[in-house]
């Protein structure tokens, strides 16, 4: 729908003016400190941090979903923008689907993912704790973005669904290939 094209659509439209860079201090502040978190150095920090606290902890199959389950997040947004090929602010601006919110988005549905495991949260309860984690850390990079005048409103609904879809499914396969090198008799 929005291959190729380079301003908003009308969905955008509702929201704001996407191209504008729509927020004034002292919220700009808090846009660009959440902003810095998907950036390389933010990234690596809150990666590096969840990692190690999987290993300090002894749960290495925990730090392997972290790194995978973002991983694997960013690397397909980032595959993704480049076949969609939707701008903003020029043609070297790719901006669907929204690699910062993806990597966000991702980050807490793993986290919530390792801490319903360890909470013992029944499956109503627990799927309600990672959807609102993933929502809360979706939005609050969506409306960064957005508010920077980074991304269309789009862009981050399509980063968001990214991690949604992505995480479960790393999830998965990182357990089914865990299961499998666990010795026999071990639960």
């Amino acid at each position: 729908m929005y291959a190729g094209h380079s301003e908003p659509g009308t969905v955008d439209r509702w929201f704001v003016e996407p191209t504008d860079d729509s927020v004034r201090s002292p919220w700009r502040g808090v846009a660009l400190a959440v902003d810095f978190l998907g950036e390389p150095v933010g990234a690596a920090a809150l990666i590096l941090v969840a990692v190690a606290g999987c290993l300090l902890r002894r749960r290495t199959r925990a730090a392997v979903l972290v790194v995978a389950g973002v991983g694997v997040t960013v690397v397909v947004a980032t595959l993704v923008k480049s076949l969609v090929g939707r701008t903003i602010h020029g043609p070297d601006n790719l901006s669907y689907p929204s690699g910062h919110t993806a990597f966000l988005t991702a980050l807490a549905l793993v986290v919530a993912l390792l801490a319903v495991g360890r909470s013992g949260l029944g499956r109503a309860a627990g799927l309600l704790l990672v959807l609102g984690a993933g929502l809360v850390a979706g939005a609050t990079m969506g409306w960064a973005q957005v508010a920077l005048g980074a991304h269309y409103p789009t862009d981050v609904l399509g980063g968001w669904c990214a991690a949604l879809a992505l995480v479960p499914a790393t999830a998965w396969v990182v357990d089914r290939a865990g299961d499998r090198r666990r010795p026999p008799g071990q639960p």
